[in-house]
């Protein structure tokens, strides 16, 4: 079977950033889907199912009610390997085109107070699994850490030539 083009980044060279992963054309629209990285695999301890859960509530409440990409955006969720999350938005885009989107979501969720968004039973299959404290200390991590002062480098996938 072919190896998905996911897989053929060398995790061993990607720092936490945000990243086209892909570009897939549907009719004459684009979607643009993005890595965003928030620890280094196989390096960093991994995020704990509490903390991303509370971060994909957080995250996908903004992106839905954000002015200018609620109607963009397809799609926030986590990687199952929780060192980040997936976001897909209509459009030719590149990382540095969504460089301050992300930095409001993550200061959105590194400020937020109160319920989490559909964390109840009624709303959620999984609702006693979210850890608000850790998903703002995340955010934060993320923020400081990449979002503040990125770089090149965090804005595109390593070559595999690169040592």
């Amino acid at each position: 079977m072919e190896k998905i083009a996911s897989f053929t980044i060398d995790h061993l060279k990607l720092l936490p950033g945000i990243y086209v992963s892909r570009k897939d054309r549907i009719g004459c629209q684009t979607i643009t889907t993005f890595d965003l990285r928030m620890t280094r695999p196989n390096f960093e301890p991994v995020m704990d199912t509490a903390q991303v859960h509370a971060i994909e509530h957080l995250g996908a409440t903004f992106l839905r009610n954000h002015p200018e990409y609620k109607d963009r955006t397809i799609y926030f969720g986590p990687m199952g390997c929780r060192t980040g999350f997936y976001l897909l938005l209509t459009g030719d885009l590149l990382s540095k085109d969504i460089v301050g989107l992300v930095t409001e979501m993550f200061e959105f969720i590194r400020d937020f107070e109160g319920e989490i968004p559909g964390a109840c039973a009624k709303d959620c299959g999984n609702y006693l699994d979210m850890n608000l404290n850790m998903a703002k200390y995340a955010a934060n991590k993320y923020l400081i850490e990449v979002l503040e002062y990125i770089t090149p480098d965090r804005l595109f996938y390593p070559c595999a030539s690169d040592t």
